[in-house]
């Protein structure tokens, strides 16, 4: 066995490697970005070396500074975790000509299965079914235009060198396809550095299902059961779990003995994934056919280990140092049931516009760290951390296992309704809605999910206005009777009391508040037998509220009652209940004197990032909801529409130009 590794990432899956070497009593060496140089994976390893600057063109992906910080440290092997280097076949002949170990597979491998075209001829030669597309090299427009026609509309565009859904479009269409083309490619040039794609045929109502294989360098081979990923947003995994409902054991074999089949094709050794785009036909029957192969571990690779009761790295060092692998096909058994949700900084209500800010306040349910258990979070930043625009917007994984299904659902969302994440927008709560829908709870699972159940997952309100204003007026009160407390042992002053209290008629207090965007007042009136009388709109109730040991407000406001945690930043108090969380901006109208200007036609960037092009040039008159431009955060392109017709005055910015959240890209003159 190793006795030291160099983990070359960052985030949850460095701290994740790092947890089980520490465990084997595998030193471990750390490289950080200068946006990382405070970072839990930084902490959590032995030894850390800096590599560069904040983008990972600059550090992450610079690997010849990965390989001096392996020589300078005495590591013998490198663990890429995924993303980043870890399917790049020139990295792993790197790692060996310089005498290090790449924990992975031989570039050999990684070659054959990083292209997907390649792969793909590369199944079709051993017999696997595939999706009938056009996977050739020519690459002119106009071909793949007339190979799209040739398959059938709907089809989608793949980067050939792609994951992580980047590089991939959907067309419907046959106008749209250039305009897909084109953002395809640059999404994949930006990200693999490489813009060659594939075009198949858009399977109807697909399951995304995945078989975990691993391999040896004796050349045994094995697979440890399927992950349905069927849950997806812009091509994204969204939730996994294992092993996917419904799954016939005979299926269950067949797709894993072509998925092992794939590995031996390529003598894989290590851990990989063979997915596989499932049909489910109308009589029940499904079919299923080979997409491609990640060669390294994924992401959702703890659902696998909570149903087998493994630890996936550990394989991987094992088989890495020399080892043969730790059991046999028929020792492998299936454990109840898993499911990971993956808490993103983004806003599901925005198309899931990637999201920035910091870490106010990041609180766990009960659970283990990068262990296995019931309740298990894997994660790279703690509370006070910066959710950068460099990476990737995964926050954590949170993942739970049960004997059953339903258990493991009911245990997901208790999970999932303790998470406190505050200071960077999230999908806390559009996963709760996700695990009540209807589909998802009767595991009626399909890649169009989301689109299918979108009336009861985007813009849900859990309490109502008059609940999470009440909520968010006791918890200012509270806050208020905290800071005005005596000190313990000093005198009690009786006109320095901030209760409201009036010898003769009733204070009333006004309390200006925003809630979805819509302002408002409240009316609080103190009686005088000191209770609390509290009017919402048209609802008016006597509030009464008490603060729990553990800091949260039992409230109760017009014949409901409710126990809620509440965390203040700035105005905005943010409200957890088990029904979900809100928050209610209670506005101090001094402070905004002066701010509610007219803005005219700004058009302002809504993350930070780069501008990737403007489809318009001053001058040009343009309709409501037409693309003016295109930006590009953590990985994906966004589109900037018109929000009404006119008339573009000026461009403030020039193609490749990075721009700060809130910065005026262009002007828009009304016409």
């Amino acid at each position: 066995m190793f006795k030291k590794i160099l983990i070359a990432n960052r985030g949850e899956i460095a701290c994740r490697v790092a947890a089980t070497a520490r465990r084997m009593g595998v030193q471990t060496v750390a490289v950080y970005s200068d946006a990382d140089a405070d970072a839990q994976h930084v902490q959590a390893c032995d030894e850390a070396v800096h590599i560069g600057g904040s983008a990972p063109k600059d550090s992450y992906l610079r690997w010849e500074r990965v390989l001096e910080a392996a020589k300078a440290t005495g590591a013998q092997a490198i663990h890429p975790g995924y993303g980043f280097l870890s399917e790049n076949d020139k990295f792993a002949q790197a790692c060996a000509a310089a005498g290090l170990v790449f924990i992975g597979p031989p570039a050999s491998a990684i070659q054959a299965m990083g292209l997907k075209a390649e792969s793909k001829q590369l199944m079709e030669k051993a017999g696997v079914p595939l999706v009938p597309g056009y996977h050739g090299s020519d690459q002119d427009p106009a071909l793949l235009a007339r190979e799209a026609d040739r398959i059938g509309y709907p089809v989608l565009i793949k980067a050939s060198a792609g994951g992580g859904g980047k590089g991939m479009r959907a067309v419907d269409k046959a106008e749209d396809f250039a305009a897909a083309l084109a953002s395809c490619k640059r999404e994949a040039i930006n990200s693999f550095g490489d813009d060659a794609v594939l075009v198949e045929k858009y399977v109807q109502r697909p399951r995304h299902i995945e078989i975990q294989v691993f391999g040896d360098t004796q050349g045994n081979a094995v697979y440890l059961f399927e992950r349905d990923c069927s849950v997806q947003r812009r091509h994204q995994k969204v939730l996994e779990e294992a092993p996917a409902p419904g799954m016939p054991p005979a299926m269950r074999q067949q797709m894993g003995e072509a998925a092992v089949a794939a590995a031996r094709a390529v003598n894989y050794v290590g851990a990989g994934t063979v997915e596989f785009i499932v049909e489910q036909r109308p009589d029940g029957t499904m079919n299923f056919f080979f997409m491609e192969m990640n060669t390294r571990l994924q992401v959702e690779h703890p659902v696998t280990e909570a149903i087998t009761g493994l630890d996936l790295v550990e394989w991987q060092l094992r088989v890495a140092s020399g080892e043969p692998l730790p059991l046999r096909q028929d020792q492998l058994r299936i454990h109840g049931h898993a499911i990971e949700a993956r808490i993103c900084a983004e806003n599901p209500d925005k198309q899931f516009l990637p999201a920035t800010g910091t870490l106010h306040a990041y609180q766990l349910p009960d659970c283990v760290r990068f262990e296995r258990g019931p309740v298990r979070v894997d994660s790279g930043v703690r509370e006070g951390d910066a959710i950068s625009p460099f990476y990737d917007s995964m926050i954590a994984k949170l993942i739970v296992h049960g004997d059953t299904r339903e258990e493991a659902l009911a245990r997901l969302d208790q999970a999932l309704a303790a998470m406190r994440v505050v200071g960077v927008q999230n999908n806390v709560q559009f996963l709760r809605h996700v695990l009540a829908s209807r589909s998802f709870a009767q595991a009626d699972l399909d890649t169009a999910l989301i689109q299918r159940e979108q009336a009861v997952l985007f813009h849900q309100e859990p309490l109502g206005r008059e609940l999470a204003v009440a909520g968010a007026v006791a918890q200012l009160l509270q806050s208020e009777r905290s800071a005005a407390a005596p000190a313990p042992g000093s005198w009690a002053d009786p006109w320095s009391r901030r209760d409201g209290w009036r010898a003769y008629t009733p204070m009333l207090r006004r309390i200006d508040y925003q809630f979805h965007g819509e302002e408002g007042a409240a009316e609080l009136r103190v009686l005088h037998d000191g209770a609390l009388q509290l009017r919402v709109g048209e609802t008016t109730g006597v509030l009464a509220s008490s603060t729990r040991a553990d800091g949260r407000i039992d409230l109760q406001f017009a014949g409901r009652r409710v126990v809620l945690g509440c965390v203040r930043q700035g105005e905005t108090v943010h409200l957890f209940a088990p029904q979900g969380a809100t928050q209610v901006l209670l506005v101090d109208a001094l402070a905004h004197a002066g701010e509610h200007q007219s803005e005219g036609g700004r058009l302002t960037a809504p993350m930070p990032g780069k501008v990737v092009s403007f489809s318009v040039k001053a001058g040009d008159k343009v309709a409501k909801g037409q693309a003016l431009a295109v930006m590009e955060a953590m990985k994906m392109e966004h589109t900037i529409a018109a929000p009404a017709d006119g008339t573009v005055a000026e461009l403030l910015y020039a193609p490749g130009d990075q721009v700060a959240e809130g910065a005026e890209l262009l002007k828009l003159a009304a016409s």
